[in-house]
C-alpha cells in the first residue's frame, strides 16, 4: 500500500468505517463477484441486487452504478475540483485527496467525504440487498 492508502485512516471517522475503506481499497469485500470467486454464491448469482443487470463489483457499486456516477460529477463541482473518474478505487481516492491543491483543511475534508460516501453507498447496497432476501422469503 502506498502514501494514498494512508488516506483511509481519518481521527474523526469511525475505525468501521476505515476498515471497510481498507477492505474497499484492496478489493476484499465480500461483493458478488468475490463470493463466486471464493465459491460460495453461483455464477448466475452475480448480478447487482439493484437489478441494473451490471455484475456486482467494487467497481460497478462504487464508480460506474448508475445512480451513484452522477454524485461524484456534483460532488467534484460543487467542491470546485476536477471530476475523478478512474477504473480504481484506490486511483479514485488519491485523485479525489490530491485536488486539495496542498490545502491541508482541504484534504481533511475530501478525505471525511470520501470515507463517508463510500460507507453509504456500501450500506445502501447491505439495505437493498436485505430488502430483496426479506421479498424473496415472504
Amino acid at each position: 500500500m502506498d502514501a494514498t492508502s494512508n488516506f483511509i485512516w481519518h481521527k474523526q471517522v469511525s475505525l468501521k468505517v476505515s476498515i471497510l475503506a481498507w477492505r474497499l481499497i484492496c478489493y476484499k469485500l465480500p461483493t458478488k463477484d468475490n463470493l463466486v470467486t471464493r465459491n460460495i454464491i453461483s455464477h448466475g448469482s452475480q448480478f447487482c441486487v439493484t437489478g441494473c443487470d451490471g455484475l456486482e463489483t467494487v467497481h460497478h457499486l462504487f464508480l460506474s452504478y448508475p445512480v451513484f456516477v452522477p454524485l461524484w460529477s456534483m460532488v467534484s463541482s460543487w467542491i470546485g475540483i476536477s471530476s475523478a473518474d478512474l477504473d480504481s478505487l484506490h486511483d479514485h481516492l488519491g485523485q479525489f485527496i490530491h485536488s486539495s491543491r496542498g490545502s491541508r483543511v482541504l484534504c481533511s475534508f475530501l478525505q471525511f467525504f470520501w470515507l463517508g460516501y463510500v460507507w453509504v453507498i456500501w450500506n445502501e447496497r447491505i439495505t437493498e440487498f436485505s430488502r430483496l432476501r426479506k421479498t424473496q422469503f415472504t
